[in-house]
């Protein structure tokens, strides 16, 4: 019997994937759960594996492929015939018959071999076509070298213009002391992660303080769908993680009705599947604001991009220890500049100040989130 083997579900407005590689050949004998191949949409890059055991037999398409939700691109031939027949490749087979005699031979002829001789290089430019119709350039040792851009690229480049395009994006900055969150995490750090299995980060306070600052500011979590503002009586945040193969933003869902410790479980969960390529549609779509952290790289301030189609990003940044004044007295703090982006046609600037001010007294003061003030 013939199992087909389809293209998933892409998620949200997504029509079409690239087959970008074959992990299984055909005539391979394949099991339950196996990788049979790779597809990349716009948003991410989807693994295709087998639903059942057998022989991969009928590949319909090749890498570079486009290729539809629902689409038949081989079959699996389950029958215990085919299973218990698969074939064994040549080399298997020539390296099972190899003689001591025909290794012999091989190895003094290796030993005979003329060397070749030296030849000086000719000065001209050198033209090759390297794998996957990359083209290497090499001019006197120096070289250039032509790729296609990933679907995965490609999207975030049209998503990242698109906002710039249609927005009316505008920044506002300001800074927050840290000290306090520094001192819960030195304080019940260890005990947080016996408890609870996972570290207490930074990213868990900025979720809460975010979620916080929404609901007094629901603006900041609702956007523009042609004439009308669509708002949300809920926060599903965004959370911005940089992958090999370009930036994503997997979504935490209901982050204002979660804990230290569920924030914490669920950002580590999404930031391991996005950089082991385990992210489903689903894991992408619906997010109603989003928070990125330039901050790990090193990043001192920068103006983040909105995430179309919503109207607000948090900017988060390296923490710095600088000098600054406590009830007229200079004292060192751990300080970080914040940095919101805000689609200026929804929200008026006195609201994104307000808003951003309100995340900076959360993580200043977050007995407040605890006290519900």
């Amino acid at each position: 019997m013939k199992v087909e083997i389809k293209v998933p579900s892409l998620g949200e407005s997504e029509t079409e994937a690239t087959l970008i590689a074959w992990l299984k050949q055909e005539g391979d004998v394949v099991a339950v759960d196996d990788v049979l191949a790779e597809i990349e949409s716009d948003k991410i890059t989807m693994e295709i594996t087998a639903l059942d055991s057998g022989v991969l037999t009928g590949i319909l398409k090749k890498v570079e492929d486009i290729v539809e939700p629902g689409e038949v691109i081989a079959y699996i031939d389950d029958s215990a015939e085919v299973a218990t027949g698969a074939k064994v490749s040549s080399a298997a087979v020539e390296a099972a018959v190899t003689t001591p005699e025909k290794v012999e031979v091989e190895e003094i002829s290796a030993q005979v071999e003329p060397e070749p001789e030296a030849t000086e290089p000719a000065p001209v430019a050198k033209v090759s076509e390297a794998p996957a119709g990359e083209r290497v350039i090499s001019t006197s040792g120096r070289k250039q070298e032509r790729v296609p851009m990933s679907r995965l690229r490609r999207r975030i480049a049209e998503r990242l213009k698109h906002a710039q395009n249609t927005a009316a994006m505008l920044t506002t900055f300001n800074e927050v002391n840290l000290q306090a969150v520094m001192d819960l995490r030195s304080r019940y750090g260890q005990s947080f992660q016996d408890k609870h299995g996972v570290k207490l980060g930074f990213m868990s306070f900025f979720v809460q303080a975010v979620s916080h600052a929404i609901s007094k500011y629901p603006a900041l979590n609702a956007y523009i769908e042609g004439d009308d503002i669509v708002y949300h009586d809920y926060v599903d945040i965004g959370i911005a993680v940089s992958t090999e193969k370009g930036l994503v933003v997997p979504v935490l869902r209901d982050a204002h009705l979660l804990t230290l410790a569920e924030v914490e479980k669920g950002i580590l969960a999404l930031a391991g599947k996005a950089r082991s390529g385990g992210l489903s549609p689903d894991d992408l779509k619906g997010g109603t604001f989003s928070i990125t952290n330039g901050g790990i790289y090193g990043s001192m301030l920068s103006t983040p991009i909105l995430n179309p189609p919503q109207s607000g990003i948090l900017g988060m940044h390296t923490i710095q220890k600088r000098a600054v004044v406590e009830n007229d007295a200079i004292v060192i703090r751990p300080m970080m500049y914040l940095a919101l982006s805000y689609d200026h046609r929804l929200i008026d600037g006195s609201d994104a100040v307000r808003f951003l001010v309100a995340v900076k007294e959360a993580l200043e003061y977050p007995a407040g989130l605890t006290l519900d003030l």
